[in-house]
């Protein structure tokens, strides 16, 4: 279902045609990681640590490379020094000295899992075999695994050169706190006397994994030439080709990355963690390595969310309307700095006009793995702790809790806490859309039921994206870009091409190529591919427009000024050929055309979302069963609808999860007790309905077609959603997610004693 008045009408865009890579993906040809197979290939493995937190005195790999079948053995002792350099990954900003350290350990492990050593054998068992021979002497140290623990003056130190930069002041001792960061608009106090409610509750998040299928897998090859080839399952292959060559400090022109097909990301795919490891074990037994990663350590030791502890307050007048808000988010970085906590200050009010708010957040280091981005990476804690208060100040208020933000709801003019200010959004229209919509005006009846509603935005990315195009003989087009296809990125690229050039989606042959084949293309990630691929491909075709305009005058033998082009036709006078036809004469007319642009828009394209959510709790258990849910989006343009269904539904069911089961829980000793997907609780078809979607379409100013990025929205409302809804049902707020049976069970015998 879509909603939207202000539309183009557009031959290819809107329309659902056949994805390109379907084919192939149905019959098990695509080709992913795990799939690449080369000639003489040999089979790499990583040595983990067994403790969350202990100095490293000594590491003998000796026996190892004596063991049946070892060709090379590599520690951290392998890689390059490298000190406080930084580089770009195009959803955010590394230290290399902290990567190279989370890729292989030197003097300290800093969580469970932490990769110690790699070896490389014939067979993946020899490999295997050889870790167990390897000595490695540990002095355990105290390990913590909670946010606000981390944080106090006594607590375990993981690094004594990291001290806290608050807003460019730096402490005087080391601190497991690495940033500070302030944001503040209006006057705060000022703005609470005026509240005539005021309401400020506490709130605390465990991690989660982004709970991708496929686990990390890479094969590199370094050639006897110094060339190094890397087939690896990444959101981004420049971006993989960058960490190596940095992290290896050699030449990015020498290291050609091969994106292979993904089997999941969603964040946790931009940060390599196997790819330089692999690439030094080549360079020492001269042979291709593949490692692949195990179910654990995809747990253990790749990026999950920040757990986080939020302190958030907000005042209303009893009009209505919101005039203050103060919030205090603390999140875990993992075991290096540089997490989440930019967003989540970014987000936290996002939704609305605070005419005064101040907003103080905390990166902090504790010893669980380097976090990651997971779709909209902070923008989900910072909406359970908004949106929460929201539906309980619309609850004294006596409003309608639709009604209640609609009175508030962001709009163009509107500014954030942290500086921008709104271009033309459309949070209004989605309010709007999910208020008309058949399932808030459907009554839900029957006991221990509740309907709970939330919304959420993510600013969404634009970077840098290339992409070229060749016209063929017979009137197709072969369309490369370098944007690997998660969600069906091939289509909705390739249809913004053949809208452009007027031409059917089927007559656009996409291609996600290697990084030596297109110009550089920043991550698959910000839900930034659609809308920024997409305008490259926009510029690409009108390059080709135009030499093909130029092609049909010498045809024709006029002034290239009187030919025009409409819906794929060119025209002169009496002469007029449409595109396919004109292509079979380009050789006829000075050979082939091609087009090749690269662009780098700046600024966000602001997505927007509202969700509805009807649960049943079973008081006996705490088990909550989600009984309907609809997601309401503005996606500016929806070039493929399907494609952007699918997005809404996939952030909805993860969104779902995260908020009943998801959780990484650590015993005393910060060790992850429910590493795999046995214990790892997450959503199947089984415990989710049809989730129901509602597209509205506010055309976004920056961009030709109107595109808003889709991704990671979705994500962002359905832990408030779930937990407004649970409330509904039993009259319990829960506000330490997730709201597992047991948990809820236990706030519900609370509550019946009380």
């Amino acid at each position: 279902m879509a909603a939207g008045s202000d539309q183009k009408k557009y031959k290819v865009i809107g329309t659902r045609p056949i994805r390109p890579d379907g084919a192939d993906k149905v019959t098990g040809r695509a080709i992913y990681g795990a799939d690449v197979q080369l000639s003489g290939l040999v089979h790499g493995k990583i040595l983990r640590s067994p403790h969350a937190h202990a100095k490293i005195k000594s590491v003998d790999v000796s026996a190892a490379l004596q063991a049946a079948g070892v060709l090379a053995v590599v520690t951290g002792a392998d890689f390059p020094e490298l000190k406080d350099k930084i580089a770009q990954l195009g959803e955010g900003a590394v230290n290399l000295a902290y990567l190279s350290g989370n890729l292989l350990a030197r003097d300290k492990v800093l969580y469970k899992g932490h990769a110690v050593a790699a070896v490389a054998a014939r067979t993946a068992n020899q490999a295997e075999e050889a870790l167990k021979k390897i000595r490695v002497e540990y002095e355990p140290l105290p390990a913590v695994t909670w946010v606000l623990d981390a944080m106090q003056d006594d607590a375990p130190l993981l690094h004594d050169d990291i001290h806290t930069d608050s807003m460019g002041n730096q402490s005087e001792k080391p601190s497991n706190i690495s940033t500070h960061l302030h944001f503040e608009t209006g006057d705060v106090g000022q703005g609470f006397k005026q509240a005539d409610v005021v309401i400020e509750r506490e709130f605390k998040t465990a991690s989660v994994h982004q709970g991708y299928i496929e686990p990390h897998v890479a094969t590199a090859l370094w050639n006897t030439d110094g060339r190094l080839k890397i087939w690896t399952s990444t959101q981004g292959s420049f971006t993989a080709r960058q960490q190596t060559a940095e992290l290896l400090q050699i030449p990015v022109s020498q290291v050609t990355v091969v994106p292979c097909e993904i089997g999941g990301g969603f964040g946790g795919k931009i940060s390599v963690y196997l790819e330089p490891v692999a690439a030094l074990l080549s360079r020492k037994c001269g042979r291709p390595v593949k490692m692949t990663m195990t179910r654990e350590a995809c747990f253990e030791a790749t990026g999950p969310t920040p757990g986080s502890y939020m302190r958030v307050k907000i005042g209303a007048t009893k009009e209505g309307k919101i005039v203050a808000g103060e919030a205090y988010l603390a999140y875990d970085a993992g075991a290096y700095p540089g997490g989440m906590i930019g967003p989540g200050c970014m987000c936290v009010f996002s939704c609305y006009e605070f005419p005064n708010a101040v907003v103080d957040g905390y990166d902090v280091m504790l010893n669980k793995p380097k976090t990651q981005a997971y779709r909209a990476p902070g923008a989900t804690h910072a909406a359970l702790a908004c949106e929460t208060i929201i539906d309980e100040l619309a609850e004294k208020l006596k409003l309608d809790p639709i009604e209640f933000r609609l009175m508030n709801a962001a709009q163009e003019g509107t500014r954030r806490v942290d500086g921008p200010v709104y271009p033309r959004v459309g949070l209004i229209e989605c309010l709007e859309a999910a208020k008309a919509s058949e399932h808030y005006q459907s009554s839900l009846k029957g006991p221990n039921r509740g309907r709970g509603v939330a919304a959420g935005f993510w600013f969404n990315i634009g970077l840098k994206s290339a992409a070229t195009a060749n016209v063929n003989a017979d009137g197709c087009v072969t369309l490369l870009e370098g944007s690997t296809d998660i969600g069906g990125s091939r289509a909705s690229i390739a249809m913004q091409l053949a809208e452009t050039l007027g031409i059917a989606a089927e007559d656009v042959h996409p291609a996600v190529v290697d990084t030596d084949s297109v110009g550089y293309t920043d991550v698959t990630g910000g839900s930034r591919v659609t809308f920024a691929t997409g305008m490259a491909v926009y510029q690409v075709g009108r390059k080709i427009r135009a030499q093909m305009m130029e092609r049909a005058a010498e045809l024709w033998e006029v002034d290239a000024a009187s030919v025009s082009e409409a819906d794929g036709v060119y025209s002169s006078g009496e002469h007029s050929l449409p595109f396919k036809e004109l292509a079979v004469k380009l050789h006829e007319i000075g050979g082939p055309i091609v087009g090749s642009a690269s662009v780098n828009p700046q600024g966000s394209s602001n997505g927007f979302g509202v969700q509805i959510a009807d649960v049943e709790v079973d008081p006996e258990t705490g088990k909550v069963s989600v009984l309907r849910y609809t997601v309401i989006q503005d996606a500016g343009q929806a070039i493929h609808p399907s494609y952007v269904e699918g997005q809404m539904q996939g952030g909805a069911v993860q969104g779902i999860g995260w908020a009943l089961n998801e959780e990484y829980f650590y015993g005393d000793d910060g060790q992850m007790k429910n590493a795999s997907f046995l214990d790892y609780r997450m959503p199947t078809a089984l415990d989710v309905p049809m989730i129901e979607t509602i597209i509205v379409e506010v055309p976004n100013p920056e961009h030709p077609f109107g595109v808003r990025g889709v991704g990671e929205t979705p994500i962002v409302p359905p832990v408030a959603a779930m937990a407004n809804a649970v409330y509904a049902a039993t009259g319990v707020r829960m506000r330490d997610i997730p709201m597992s049976p047991p948990k809820l069970w236990k706030a519900l015998a609370e509550k019946e004693s009380s």
